[in-house]
Protein backbone atom coordinates (compact mmCIF):
# COMPACT_ATOMS: atom_id res chain seq x y z
CA UNK A 1 0.00 0.00 0.00
CA UNK A 2 1.42 3.66 -0.87
CA UNK A 3 2.06 5.72 1.91
CA UNK A 4 0.77 9.34 1.67
CA UNK A 5 3.53 11.85 2.48
CA UNK A 6 2.35 14.02 5.23
CA UNK A 7 3.32 17.24 5.76
CA UNK A 8 3.80 18.94 9.10
CA UNK A 9 1.15 22.20 9.28
CA UNK A 10 3.17 25.13 9.30
CA UNK A 11 2.04 28.24 11.32
CA UNK A 12 -0.28 30.57 9.41
CA UNK A 13 1.05 33.76 11.01
CA UNK A 14 4.95 33.22 9.50
CA UNK A 15 5.71 32.85 5.62
CA UNK A 16 7.24 29.87 4.83
CA UNK A 17 11.02 29.57 3.30
CA UNK A 18 11.64 26.36 1.42
CA UNK A 19 14.98 25.38 1.28
CA UNK A 20 16.02 22.86 -1.03
CA UNK A 21 19.48 21.11 -0.49
CA UNK A 22 20.72 22.86 2.96
CA UNK A 23 23.14 20.38 4.02
CA UNK A 24 26.19 22.15 2.91
CA UNK A 25 27.82 25.31 4.21
CA UNK A 26 26.07 27.52 2.21
CA UNK A 27 22.40 26.32 3.67
CA UNK A 28 22.76 26.89 7.13
CA UNK A 29 23.43 30.37 6.87
CA UNK A 30 20.61 30.96 4.45
CA UNK A 31 18.00 29.16 7.05
CA UNK A 32 19.28 31.00 9.67
CA UNK A 33 18.71 34.66 8.03
CA UNK A 34 15.05 33.33 7.18
CA UNK A 35 14.14 32.21 10.92
CA UNK A 36 15.95 35.86 11.91
CA UNK A 37 13.47 37.50 9.33
CA UNK A 38 10.55 35.89 10.88
CA UNK A 39 10.31 33.01 8.48
CA UNK A 40 9.27 29.45 9.41
CA UNK A 41 12.35 27.38 7.04
CA UNK A 42 11.79 24.00 6.28
CA UNK A 43 13.53 21.68 3.91
CA UNK A 44 13.75 19.51 1.02
CA UNK A 45 16.96 16.88 0.79
CA UNK A 46 18.62 13.81 0.97
CA UNK A 47 17.98 13.92 5.08
CA UNK A 48 15.41 16.53 5.55
CA UNK A 49 11.65 16.40 6.40
CA UNK A 50 10.74 15.83 2.67
CA UNK A 51 13.02 13.73 0.53
CA UNK A 52 13.71 14.24 -3.23
CA UNK A 53 11.96 10.36 -3.52
CA UNK A 54 8.70 12.39 -2.66
CA UNK A 55 7.64 14.18 -5.26
CA UNK A 56 3.98 14.46 -3.24
CA UNK A 57 5.67 16.09 -0.02
CA UNK A 58 7.77 18.24 -2.21
CA UNK A 59 4.25 19.96 -4.20
CA UNK A 60 2.53 20.05 -0.90
CA UNK A 61 5.45 21.91 0.92
CA UNK A 62 5.66 24.31 -1.90
CA UNK A 63 2.61 24.99 -2.35
CA UNK A 64 1.65 28.43 -0.88
CA UNK A 65 5.39 28.90 0.51
CA UNK A 66 6.34 32.43 0.14
CA UNK A 67 10.26 31.66 -1.80
CA UNK A 68 12.04 28.37 -2.96
CA UNK A 69 15.62 28.71 -2.51
CA UNK A 70 17.37 25.67 -4.45
CA UNK A 71 21.02 24.52 -3.06
CA UNK A 72 21.27 20.98 -4.06
CA UNK A 73 24.01 19.58 -6.00
CA UNK A 74 26.97 17.15 -5.06
CA UNK A 75 30.05 19.30 -4.33
CA UNK A 76 32.60 19.70 -7.16
CA UNK A 77 35.35 19.60 -4.61
CA UNK A 78 35.99 15.45 -5.83
CA UNK A 79 37.66 13.36 -8.40
CA UNK A 80 36.03 14.39 -12.14
CA UNK A 81 35.83 10.76 -12.86
CA UNK A 82 32.89 9.04 -14.57
CA UNK A 83 30.76 8.42 -11.85
CA UNK A 84 31.12 11.93 -9.69
CA UNK A 85 30.67 13.46 -13.16
CA UNK A 86 27.42 11.94 -13.99
CA UNK A 87 26.19 12.46 -10.28
CA UNK A 88 27.40 16.48 -10.31
CA UNK A 89 25.11 16.77 -13.56
CA UNK A 90 22.20 14.19 -12.52
CA UNK A 91 21.87 15.84 -8.76
CA UNK A 92 21.30 19.41 -9.93
CA UNK A 93 19.30 18.87 -13.58
CA UNK A 94 16.84 16.84 -11.26
CA UNK A 95 16.32 18.54 -8.14
CA UNK A 96 16.25 21.66 -10.25
CA UNK A 97 13.35 19.81 -12.36
CA UNK A 98 11.35 18.09 -9.38
CA UNK A 99 10.84 22.10 -7.89
CA UNK A 100 10.00 23.47 -11.48
CA UNK A 101 7.31 20.74 -11.47
CA UNK A 102 6.06 21.45 -7.84
CA UNK A 103 5.79 24.84 -8.33
CA UNK A 104 3.85 24.88 -12.03
CA UNK A 105 1.24 22.66 -10.48
CA UNK A 106 1.05 24.57 -7.07
CA UNK A 107 -2.50 26.58 -6.49
CA UNK A 108 -0.39 29.29 -4.43
CA UNK A 109 3.31 28.91 -6.08
CA UNK A 110 5.82 30.86 -4.62
CA UNK A 111 6.69 34.70 -5.71
CA UNK A 112 10.37 33.96 -6.06
CA UNK A 113 12.39 30.78 -6.42
CA UNK A 114 15.99 31.22 -6.36
CA UNK A 115 18.65 28.65 -7.78
CA UNK A 116 22.22 28.22 -7.23
CA UNK A 117 24.38 28.50 -10.18
CA UNK A 118 27.67 28.85 -10.58
CA UNK A 119 30.16 31.99 -11.98
CA UNK A 120 32.10 28.96 -13.38
CA UNK A 121 29.71 29.01 -16.47
CA UNK A 122 32.33 31.68 -17.80
CA UNK A 123 35.20 30.76 -19.89
CA UNK A 124 39.04 31.14 -18.52
CA UNK A 125 38.96 34.86 -19.50
CA UNK A 126 42.39 36.91 -18.54
CA UNK A 127 41.47 39.49 -20.97
CA UNK A 128 37.95 41.15 -19.68
CA UNK A 129 35.97 40.56 -16.84
CA UNK A 130 32.31 38.84 -17.26
CA UNK A 131 29.23 40.49 -16.33
CA UNK A 132 26.14 39.45 -16.26
CA UNK A 133 24.88 41.54 -19.18
CA UNK A 134 28.15 40.44 -21.64
CA UNK A 135 29.82 37.29 -20.12
CA UNK A 136 31.07 34.81 -22.72
CA UNK A 137 30.44 31.67 -21.93
CA UNK A 138 33.17 28.67 -21.61
CA UNK A 139 33.11 25.01 -23.12
CA UNK A 140 33.71 21.53 -21.40
CA UNK A 141 32.15 19.99 -18.62
CA UNK A 142 31.96 22.96 -15.75
CA UNK A 143 30.34 25.07 -17.76
CA UNK A 144 27.76 22.23 -19.43
CA UNK A 145 27.10 21.19 -16.10
CA UNK A 146 26.10 24.98 -15.70
CA UNK A 147 24.24 25.51 -18.45
CA UNK A 148 22.17 22.72 -18.29
CA UNK A 149 21.58 23.29 -15.05
CA UNK A 150 20.49 26.84 -15.71
CA UNK A 151 18.40 25.68 -18.96
CA UNK A 152 16.28 23.45 -16.51
CA UNK A 153 15.46 26.26 -14.24
CA UNK A 154 14.40 28.67 -16.80
CA UNK A 155 12.66 25.81 -18.72
CA UNK A 156 8.57 26.34 -19.24
CA UNK A 157 6.55 29.50 -17.91
CA UNK A 158 6.10 29.82 -14.60
CA UNK A 159 4.18 33.66 -14.56
CA UNK A 160 3.55 33.64 -10.93
CA UNK A 161 6.77 33.08 -9.87
CA UNK A 162 10.14 35.75 -10.36
CA UNK A 163 12.98 33.02 -10.93
CA UNK A 164 16.79 34.37 -10.38
CA UNK A 165 20.05 31.88 -10.84
CA UNK A 166 22.99 32.62 -8.46
CA UNK A 167 26.17 32.25 -10.59
CA UNK A 168 28.10 32.15 -7.17
CA UNK A 169 31.83 32.65 -7.28
CA UNK A 170 34.04 30.51 -4.92
CA UNK A 171 31.78 30.95 -1.35
CA UNK A 172 34.82 31.86 1.33
CA UNK A 173 33.66 30.62 5.00
CA UNK A 174 34.20 27.52 6.73
CA UNK A 175 33.94 26.09 4.00
CA UNK A 176 35.33 23.55 1.19
CA UNK A 177 37.27 25.95 -1.06
CA UNK A 178 38.65 28.04 1.96
CA UNK A 179 39.81 24.89 3.89
CA UNK A 180 41.40 23.44 0.59
CA UNK A 181 43.23 26.90 -0.08
CA UNK A 182 44.32 27.23 3.60
CA UNK A 183 45.69 23.65 3.85
CA UNK A 184 48.10 23.96 0.63
CA UNK A 185 49.20 27.00 2.22
CA UNK A 186 49.61 25.01 5.35
CA UNK A 187 51.57 22.21 3.81
CA UNK A 188 54.19 24.47 1.97
CA UNK A 189 52.54 24.59 -1.79
CA UNK A 190 51.16 28.33 -0.98
CA UNK A 191 52.88 30.08 -3.51
CA UNK A 192 51.42 30.50 -7.38
CA UNK A 193 49.86 28.24 -9.11
CA UNK A 194 51.19 27.46 -12.29
CA UNK A 195 49.20 25.73 -15.55
CA UNK A 196 51.60 23.81 -18.15
CA UNK A 197 51.88 20.67 -19.57
CA UNK A 198 50.43 17.45 -17.97
CA UNK A 199 49.58 14.12 -19.48
CA UNK A 200 46.02 13.93 -21.55
CA UNK A 201 43.12 13.64 -20.00
CA UNK A 202 39.38 13.81 -20.64
CA UNK A 203 38.00 14.17 -16.78
CA UNK A 204 36.97 17.74 -18.06
CA UNK A 205 35.15 16.45 -21.54
CA UNK A 206 31.97 17.73 -22.02
CA UNK A 207 28.83 16.50 -20.66
CA UNK A 208 24.92 16.52 -21.12
CA UNK A 209 22.80 16.30 -24.57
CA UNK A 210 25.22 18.94 -26.27
CA UNK A 211 28.45 18.62 -24.42
CA UNK A 212 30.92 20.99 -25.78
CA UNK A 213 34.60 21.49 -25.97
CA UNK A 214 37.47 19.68 -27.39
CA UNK A 215 37.71 16.92 -24.88
CA UNK A 216 40.85 17.58 -23.95
CA UNK A 217 42.40 19.34 -20.90
CA UNK A 218 43.84 22.53 -22.51
CA UNK A 219 46.30 24.42 -20.47
CA UNK A 220 46.95 28.38 -19.99
CA UNK A 221 50.22 30.18 -19.50
CA UNK A 222 49.16 32.48 -17.02
CA UNK A 223 52.24 32.19 -14.78
CA UNK A 224 50.03 32.15 -11.51
CA UNK A 225 48.11 35.42 -12.41
CA UNK A 226 44.73 33.09 -13.35
CA UNK A 227 42.52 35.38 -11.74
CA UNK A 228 40.47 34.42 -8.72
CA UNK A 229 36.78 36.07 -8.07
CA UNK A 230 35.49 35.28 -4.71
CA UNK A 231 32.53 36.34 -2.55
CA UNK A 232 32.49 36.11 1.69
CA UNK A 233 29.42 33.79 2.52
CA UNK A 234 27.51 36.95 4.44
CA UNK A 235 27.65 38.35 1.36
CA UNK A 236 25.65 35.51 -0.41
CA UNK A 237 23.14 36.38 2.28
CA UNK A 238 22.57 39.50 2.01
CA UNK A 239 22.52 39.16 -1.77
CA UNK A 240 19.40 36.29 -1.25
CA UNK A 241 17.95 39.16 1.02
CA UNK A 242 18.42 41.77 -1.41
CA UNK A 243 17.47 40.05 -4.74
CA UNK A 244 14.56 38.20 -2.37
CA UNK A 245 13.04 41.93 -1.27
CA UNK A 246 13.95 43.80 -5.34
CA UNK A 247 11.18 43.12 -7.64
CA UNK A 248 13.23 44.04 -10.72
CA UNK A 249 15.99 41.51 -10.54
CA UNK A 250 15.55 38.13 -12.17
CA UNK A 251 17.11 35.65 -14.71
CA UNK A 252 20.91 35.14 -14.16
CA UNK A 253 23.06 37.32 -12.00
CA UNK A 254 26.31 36.77 -10.80
CA UNK A 255 27.41 36.86 -7.33
CA UNK A 256 30.92 38.07 -6.82
CA UNK A 257 33.17 40.48 -4.92
CA UNK A 258 33.68 43.65 -6.85
CA UNK A 259 36.81 43.54 -6.37
CA UNK A 260 38.36 40.16 -8.02
CA UNK A 261 42.15 39.83 -7.14
CA UNK A 262 44.67 36.63 -8.55
CA UNK A 263 45.95 33.39 -7.04
CA UNK A 264 49.29 35.16 -6.50
CA UNK A 265 47.72 37.79 -4.35
CA UNK A 266 44.88 35.01 -2.74
CA UNK A 267 48.26 32.61 -1.98
CA UNK A 268 49.76 35.43 -0.38
CA UNK A 269 46.92 36.46 1.69
CA UNK A 270 46.35 32.71 2.55
CA UNK A 271 49.88 32.35 3.75
CA UNK A 272 50.09 35.04 6.02
CA UNK A 273 46.94 34.08 7.36
CA UNK A 274 47.91 30.30 7.80
CA UNK A 275 51.62 31.79 9.76
CA UNK A 276 53.58 29.99 6.91
CA UNK A 277 56.73 32.60 5.92
CA UNK A 278 56.84 30.76 2.25
CA UNK A 279 55.14 28.94 -0.15
CA UNK A 280 56.61 26.84 -3.09
CA UNK A 281 55.45 27.68 -6.20
CA UNK A 282 53.57 24.89 -8.13
CA UNK A 283 53.27 24.48 -11.58
CA UNK A 284 50.53 21.75 -12.65
CA UNK A 285 53.37 18.57 -12.75
CA UNK A 286 53.46 19.01 -8.94
CA UNK A 287 49.40 20.13 -8.48
CA UNK A 288 48.16 17.26 -10.32
CA UNK A 289 49.84 14.17 -7.91
CA UNK A 290 48.71 16.27 -4.92
CA UNK A 291 44.93 17.34 -6.12
CA UNK A 292 44.60 13.30 -6.70
CA UNK A 293 45.51 12.55 -2.77
CA UNK A 294 43.78 15.60 -1.77
CA UNK A 295 40.71 13.96 -3.97
CA UNK A 296 39.86 16.77 -6.02
CA UNK A 297 40.50 18.84 -9.28
CA UNK A 298 43.45 21.61 -9.99
CA UNK A 299 40.79 23.17 -12.37
CA UNK A 300 39.65 24.25 -9.28
CA UNK A 301 42.50 26.61 -8.74
CA UNK A 302 44.12 27.01 -12.48
CA UNK A 303 40.61 28.01 -13.94
CA UNK A 304 40.98 31.87 -14.61
CA UNK A 305 37.55 32.93 -13.12
CA UNK A 306 37.01 36.58 -13.75
CA UNK A 307 33.78 37.82 -12.85
CA UNK A 308 31.70 40.80 -11.88
CA UNK A 309 28.22 41.64 -10.40
CA UNK A 310 27.09 43.88 -12.65
CA UNK A 311 23.38 43.90 -11.99
CA UNK A 312 23.36 43.51 -8.14
CA UNK A 313 25.97 46.68 -8.36
CA UNK A 314 23.43 48.38 -10.82
CA UNK A 315 20.54 47.79 -8.21
CA UNK A 316 22.14 49.23 -5.50
CA UNK A 317 23.70 46.31 -3.59
CA UNK A 318 26.89 46.89 -1.70
CA UNK A 319 29.11 44.33 -0.30
CA UNK A 320 29.92 43.91 3.54
CA UNK A 321 32.73 42.40 2.61
CA UNK A 322 34.26 43.52 -0.84
CA UNK A 323 38.22 43.41 -0.02
CA UNK A 324 40.18 39.94 -0.26
CA UNK A 325 42.45 40.16 2.28
CA UNK A 326 39.90 41.61 5.11
CA UNK A 327 37.74 38.68 3.97
CA UNK A 328 40.24 36.41 4.80
CA UNK A 329 41.68 38.31 7.82
CA UNK A 330 37.73 38.30 9.28
CA UNK A 331 36.85 34.14 8.33
CA UNK A 332 40.74 32.77 9.89
CA UNK A 333 39.96 35.32 12.84
CA UNK A 334 36.76 33.84 13.55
Amino acid sequence: MAVESVVAKPDAAKPIAVIAGASGFVGPAIAQAFRDDGYEVRFIGRSAEITWSDPAGIAQLIDGSAIVVNLAGKSVNCRYNDKNRNEILRSRVETTRALREAIATASAPPAIWMNASTATIYRHSTDRPNSDDNGELGKGFSVDVARNWENEFFESDLPQTRRVALRMAIVLGDGPATNLLLRLARIGLGGPHIDGWWFGHNRYRGIGPTPTGSGRAEGHKTGGRQKFSWVHLDDVVRVIRFVRDTDTIAGAINVASPNPSDNRTLMGILRRAAGMPFGLPAWRWMLEPAMMVLRTEPELILKSRWVVPGTLTEAGFTFEHPDLADAIAEITGR
